[in-house]
C-alpha cells in the first residue's frame, strides 16, 4: 500500500457500513480519501474521528441516483482535493420488492444506484486517471449475487444490478487493454454482510428476514475493507480481476 501514499481515493456510499469502513482504511494508510454520500454528516462525523491519522477523510454529498450530483461531486474533488489514483464503487442498494408484482420506482431507484451511478462514476475516475497520466485502480464492491441468484426474499432487481456489475467491470478491463492502458479493474463480491442496510431498506420489517439474518453466517464491513487494501496492494503487474468473499460456514 505504500505506493498510493498521499494519493487521492474516491469511496462512494462512504457515510456507514462497508463504504465507511474502506474510507477509514485507506485513511489510516495515508491517502487522501474523499468520501461521497447522501449523508454528508455521517462522513463528516468520520473525518472528525480521524483527524490525527496519516491521511485525511473529505465529505461531498452527491446522490448516485443523479447524474448531475455524481458530475458535480467529482468536478469539486479535481479542483479541490486532486486528480484521482483510487476509486471504489461502494454505493448500492436494495428494496423491498419483487418482479412479480413489483413497483417500478423501486426498481429505477436500485438499477440507477447500482448500474448507472457506478458506470458514470467510473468514467469520471477514469478521465481524471488518464488526464494526469495515473495508472490507477478501479474497485468494484460486487455481490455474490451477481454471480449466482440467492433464494432469500425480495431478490427481484437487485442480483440483475450486480450481475451488471460484473459484466461492466470485465468489459471495463477489456476496453483498458484494448488502449493500452496500465489502470486495473476488479471486482470484490462479498456474501452476507451484516450492516446497517437490511434496516435502512425496509427489509428488517419481515420477520421472515429478520429469522434468517439471526442465523445466517455473515461477513462484517471490516472484512470487506481488508480485502479491498489486500486487491490494492497487488503489485502493479498483478490485477485481481474478482476476488469472491464469503463468512465460513456460508451454504449458498
Amino acid at each position: 500500500m505504500n505506493r498510493w501514499q498521499g494519493q487521492v481515493a474516491v469511496v462512494t456510499g462512504a457515510s456507514a457500513g462497508i463504504g465507511a469502513s474502506i474510507a477509514e482504511k485507506l485513511v489510516k494508510e495515508g491517502l487522501q480519501v474523499v468520501g461521497i454520500a447522501r449523508r454528508k454528516d455521517r462522513v463528516e462525523e468520520l473525518a472528525a474521528k480521524l483527524k490525527d491519522d496519516k491521511g485525511k477523510l473529505y465529505a461531498v454529498r452527491a446522490d448516485l441516483m443523479k447524474k448531475e450530483d455524481i458530475l458535480e461531486a467529482f468536478d469539486w474533488i479535481g479542483k479541490n482535493v486532486g486528480p484521482i489514483s483510487i476509486l471504489i464503487n461502494n454505493a448500492g442498494l436494495g428494496r423491498k420488492t419483487n418482479l412479480i408484482n413489483g413497483n417500478i420506482e423501486d426498481w429505477s431507484l436500485v438499477l440507477d444506484t447500482n448500474v448507472l451511478g457506478l458506470a458514470i462514476a467510473t468514467r469520471e475516475a477514469i478521465k481524471s486517471m488518464q488526464e494526469n497520466n495515473i495508472d490507477g485502480h478501479i474497485i468494484n464492491i460486487n455481490s455474490t449475487a451477481g454471480h449466482q441468484v440467492p433464494s432469500i426474499p425480495y431478490n427481484n432487481v437487485y442480483p440483475a444490478s450486480k450481475f451488471a456489475v460484473t459484466g461492466l467491470t470485465e468489459t471495463l478491463r477489456k476496453e483498458l487493454i484494448t488502449l493500452g492502458s496500465k489502470i486495473k479493474v476488479s471486482s470484490v463480491s462479498p456474501g452476507c454482510v451484516m450492516t446497517e442496510i437490511y434496516e435502512a431498506n425496509g427489509f428488517t420489517e419481515d420477520e421472515e428476514v429478520n429469522k434468517l439474518l439471526k442465523i445466517v453466517p455473515a461477513l462484517q464491513a471490516e472484512d470487506v475493507a481488508n480485502a479491498v487494501l489486500y486487491v490494492l496492494g497487488t503489485p502493479p503487474n498483478v490485477q485481481v480481476t474478482e476476488l469472491t468473499v464469503k463468512p465460513l460456514g456460508e451454504f449458498v
